[in-house]
């Protein structure tokens, strides 16, 4: 599948309030100098040099970034309204897939963005790491996702797990596991940080 055809999205609209109201997408990543979002734009712009990437939801933290940020299409529903937002802005810019990034990832790497990136057999490809579901570290088609995700809003339905529960037996789960799985790792909590000699 062409880079071209990817949109990516990394999701800054949280409030991260088990951190403290930081914005997480800021704090620096394990060994490095860089901040989270600043190494996850580095990945992907390796692992998909020709793909649309933009920061998804309202945050004025990242405004010195410069890079394109989608507004949570609608706002006050969670990342719900954000994924919306992406698949809306796949789906104009005539992408097969909408790979969907939490912000806090800071061991993502091209490795697995490489498997995300396949071409989709189904609506979404979404890892499961730990015996969780990782639907901020996911691709979805965009049509048949936005079909689902306003089945969802208009039940008033604004768990991100519930479009996985629409999208059904469409849904390709991969299981990651060993050194892929701690690349899905996130970061929660200061406890999560700490662990990690930050």
């Amino acid at each position: 599948m062409s880079a071209a055809r990817v949109t990516i999205g990394i999701f800054v609209g949280g409030s991260g309030r088990r951190m403290g109201g930081v914005a997480k997408g800021l704090l620096r990543a394990p060994v490095s100098d860089e901040t989270l979002v600043e190494r996850l734009l580095r990945v992907c712009s390796r692992a998909a040099p020709e793909a649309q990437v933009y920061l998804v939801g309202e945050s004025s933290a990242y405004a010195a970034l410069g890079v394109t940020t989608l507004t949570d299409a609608p706002a006050g529903v969670g990342p719900l309204g954000g994924l919306r937002s992406l698949l809306l802005e796949a789906r104009d810019n005539g992408a097969v897939s909408a790979l969907a990034l939490a912000c806090d990832l800071p061991f993502l790497d091209e490795t697995v963005l490489a498997r995300l990136l396949l071409p989709l057999s189904g609506a979404a490809r979404v890892p499961i790491a730990d015996g969780r579901d990782q639907p901020l570290a996911a691709a979805y088609a965009p049509e048949e996702t936005l079909r689902a995700v306003d089945a969802l809003l208009a039940q008033k339905r604004h768990r991100m797990l519930g479009v996985l529960g629409e999208l059904g037996s469409r849904v390709e789960r991969v299981t990651f596991d060993g050194d892929s799985a701690s690349a899905l790792r996130d970061w929660d909590t200061p406890e999560d940080v700490k662990g990690n000699g930050v």
